[in-house]
């Protein structure tokens, strides 16, 4: 009798594991997700910035918030990191395009509207990636705090992952690029 309590403990423990090491192996996936939609943005924006150079002489200011920002992205290691580094990039290119509404000339440009269009599709991206994301975390961190798989987690080495959140409720609003 006493084997097979044993032999019950030892597979409900290894579900568990099996269960948590899935999960985990989905919240990295989806992160992954999210990484290749920020560099995709990022690879855009010098690009983006050259060719609004030329027109908005004037506008300092942006470009070097929208440089900044993208350094900032670079930089970032930790989830909490780039979802700051991200905040900050959205922001600033929400900036870019509201000030872009005072150059006619530069709306009428084919590459810069090729550069909007690119980046509109890459926030959506962004967004749906980042949905998904933070979905993976909430699943696999409900999965961690629930009775009896708590008593567990620690011993087999699982933590709680963070969710990618815009703390700023500017910057919950969607990057708009359209002219």
């Amino acid at each position: 009798m006493l084997l097979i309590i044993a032999l019950g403990i030892i597979l409900f423990v290894i579900y568990i594991y099996n269960s948590l090491i899935s999960m985990r192996n989905r919240v990295n996936n989806s992160w992954a997700q999210i990484d290749v939609q920020l560099k995709r943005r990022f690879d855009l924006i010098p690009n983006l910035v050259d060719s609004v150079k030329g027109y908005m002489k004037h506008e300092r200011g942006t470009l070097t918030e929208i440089t900044n920002a993208r350094t900032s992205m670079v930089k970032a290691q930790t989830v909490g990191e780039k979802a700051k580094a991200d905040n900050m990039l959205s922001g600033a290119l929400k900036s870019l395009f509201a000030v872009a509404e005072n150059y006619p000339d530069l709306k009428a440009s084919q590459n810069f509207m090729m550069l909007q269009e690119e980046l509109s599709g890459t926030e959506s991206k962004i967004a749906y990636a980042r949905q998904f994301y933070n979905d993976a975390v909430m699943e696999y961190n409900i999965k961690i705090q629930i009775f009896p798989n708590n008593l567990l987690v620690g011993i087999l080495g699982f933590k709680e992952e963070a969710l990618f959140e815009v703390k700023d409720a500017k910057q919950r609003d969607v990057v708009k690029v359209e002219f």
